[in-house]
């Protein structure tokens, strides 16, 4: 029997006549998608979110983290913000850089009325195993510890583009988001991490931080042995040079599935809600250390509890958009035009090519299959593609 379409409950950036701040606007917004229907009463509530990375300005402003927070302690609930270490080198690797990240950035206790926890810990590596129900590629996934501890799970998404996904929103911010090291490491690659022996300077710090005594030292630089390597992550939060990185060489479509499972680990089992904010639509994720300018105008504020319908929601809206002038998607699109109008040929191959023209995920990142996250999450019974669309 085919589910009943989950509902989105969506409103615009439109402060229109009676002037109602956006921060109003959104509080009304959660209210009417059934926020408050939410049991918070002394629980421990997760609001995982994205604090940026160096020299990316298009993150959620904490201003809308502080919505989600008021209402949590209204409801009697215990709030906490977080995110987990990145599985690459950067500000956020660590939680004492991340930390210090969040707060130039304007996250902390006396913007947002809530305390900061990196989910897993320190360098990464404090996570909690937890089975994936129905997981095709997981079995057990490896979520920052913290992340599990909370009785109720809120995500706070900016949806944008994504080099591997095609987009970013609930399903990445939640699944890769909430990956320890390890766990991110396994959805990333196929294989095991890798060394800048040119770069490393041979400290051995790595190999005291390996989880399986997998690296050694033959020629005074750091060697990882791939038969004996389990994929933890550990040396790369341990070396001070930035040598060891991750190869991020699994198949794009495998990583959406892979995240899919990783957020259902996250999501069952305890109630949810989730906010994306299709805002500052960049082309590139917040992980960059850059952010460009916006694909299309800001879209709105999407609300739901079932977060494969919300992302899927949010995809079509941001398609029915106009590119904005200047834009890398108007740039590709322009690209494309002059490129069939030059060869017949070509253009008769881009119609077998299957990517439909309004697309506008495919068209900036192409090498990426954004289907492929909500389609994996549908079968494993993580939520609805179907939607109904509900202006608040």
């Amino acid at each position: 029997m085919e589910s009943s379409p989950s509902k989105i409950f969506w409103t615009t950036m439109r402060i229109a006549d009676n002037n109602e701040p956006i921060p109003k606007k959104l509080r009304r917004l959660l209210l009417t998608a059934g926020f408050g229907e939410l049991d918070l009463e002394r629980k421990f509530v997760a609001i995982k979110m994205h604090f940026g990375e160096g020299g990316n300005l298009a993150y959620l402003r904490p201003n809308y983290a502080k919505v989600l927070v008021d209402l949590v302690k209204e409801a009697g609930g215990r709030p906490f913000l977080t995110d987990c270490n990145t599985l690459y080198p950067g500000r956020r690797k660590n939680a004492l850089e991340h930390l210090d990240l969040a707060y130039e950035h304007g996250f902390s206790p006396f913007s947002t009325g809530c305390q900061i926890l990196i989910g897993d810990g320190l360098s990464g590596s404090d996570e909690a195993l937890v089975p994936v129900v129905g997981g095709e590629y997981i079995k057990e996934a490896k979520i920052g510890r913290a992340v599990m501890d909370a009785d109720v799970f809120i995500s706070l998404n900016h949806f944008k583009g994504h080099i591997e996904t095609g987009f970013g929103g609930a399903l990445k911010n939640i699944g890769m988001g909430c990956g320890s090291r390890a766990g991110k490491m396994e959805m990333h690659s196929a294989t095991h991490p890798k060394v800048k022996e040119d770069v490393c300077i041979g400290c051995r710090k790595c190999a005291r931080f390996c989880g399986s005594d997998a690296i050694s030292y033959p020629r005074r630089k750091a060697q990882i042995d791939p038969q004996t390597c389990v994929g933890c992550g550990h040396c790369i939060a341990a070396c001070p040079v930035d040598a060891i990185y991750s190869a991020f060489d699994e198949e794009n479509e495998i990583v959406g599935a892979k995240i899919a499972e990783y957020a259902k680990a996250v999501l069952d089992g305890r109630p949810h809600f989730h906010v994306n904010l299709v805002i500052d639509v960049s082309p590139l994720c917040d992980c960059f250390g850059a952010s460009d300018l916006p694909i299309v105008p800001n879209v709105g504020m999407f609300a739901s509890s079932d977060p494969v319908a919300l992302d899927a929601a949010c995809v079509a809206a941001v398609n029915a958009q106009r590119p904005n002038e200047g834009s890398l998607l108007a740039e590709r699109l322009r690209e494309r035009r002059e490129h069939v109008s030059d060869n017949a040929t070509d253009a008769a191959d881009s119609d077998r090519s299957g990517d439909e023209p309004n697309d506008h995920f495919k068209v900036v990142n192409e090498h990426s299959n954004w289907i492929a996250q909500l389609t994996h999450a549908k079968k494993i019974g993580l939520g609805n593609t179907d939607y109904e669309l509900i202006e608040v």
